[in-house]
């Protein structure tokens, strides 16, 4: 699609370029393309094909603006579930830590045995 849009933008340059050209240079071009006198027909019609152009244009600019920002608002979701994800795992490896260390400080107590008794006098 996106190859379909820049052909369709060239389409409609190419168009208005090639319209102004023939218009500037009509009394000299007139007996060429076989018109003898510029008419509103013929500059109605100029005007209409350009118009269809530009929508042709205008539409598939749309499209593909509009597949792009669904293609970004996925990589956005993607985005925040893996951040997601990796706080879940950073604060469970915290807590294992945490964990470890609270295992250590009981089973350290727990080993000692009895405590030293103490004299008060």
């Amino acid at each position: 699609m996106k190859q379909i849009n820049r052909i369709s933008h060239l389409l409609v340059a190419l168009f208005f370029g090639v319209s102004l050209v023939f218009f500037l240079a009509f009394d000299s071009l007139k007996g060429i393309f076989r018109v003898e006198e510029l008419n509103t027909y013929l500059v109605t019609n100029f005007l209409w094909i350009g118009l269809f152009l530009f929508l042709i244009s205008w539409g598939t600019d749309k499209i593909v603006r509009n597949n792009l920002e669904s293609e970004i608002s996925k990589k956005e979701t993607e985005k925040n579930e893996l951040k997601a994800k990796l706080y879940d795992f950073e604060q469970g490896v915290k807590l294992r830590n945490i964990e470890q260390k609270l295992d250590k400080l009981a089973e350290e107590k727990e080993a000692k045995g009895i405590r030293p008794r103490q004299n008060f006098t």
